[in-house]
């Protein structure tokens, strides 16, 4: 895997989910309990996870914004961090991996 990969699947992800307004992001996820922004932001969190691991620092909580509006545009900033940090090829494996299975 490649940080290519990785940034293909957020692309296509974020085309996917980009055009939400909220009653599609309140809804519960297929075959879930979870909200779709719930799903969404659990993967945020998870490849900032992925990101500060591969770099050596703390991990962080991603913070929850007032909207779920901005999750295609934080779920764009972590892979961004995860694919600076130059993980191995198993991290970014994995992180391909989560985005492609989201939803």
């Amino acid at each position: 895997m490649s940080a290519a990969e990785l940034d293909r699947a957020v692309t296509l992800l974020v085309r996917q989910i980009g055009h939400w307004q909220q009653p599609r992001w309140s809804a519960k996820a297929d075959g879930g309990n979870m909200s779709r922004a719930d799903l969404v932001h659990k993967l945020v969190q998870e490849i900032a996870n992925l990101a500060a691991d591969a770099a050596g620092e703390p991990r962080r909580v991603v913070p929850r914004l007032p909207t779920d509006l901005a999750l295609p545009d934080q779920l764009r900033v972590v892979a961004a961090d995860l694919a600076l940090a130059a993980p191995a090829e198993p991290v970014l494996a994995e992180a391909v991996a989560r985005t492609r299975s989201a939803l």
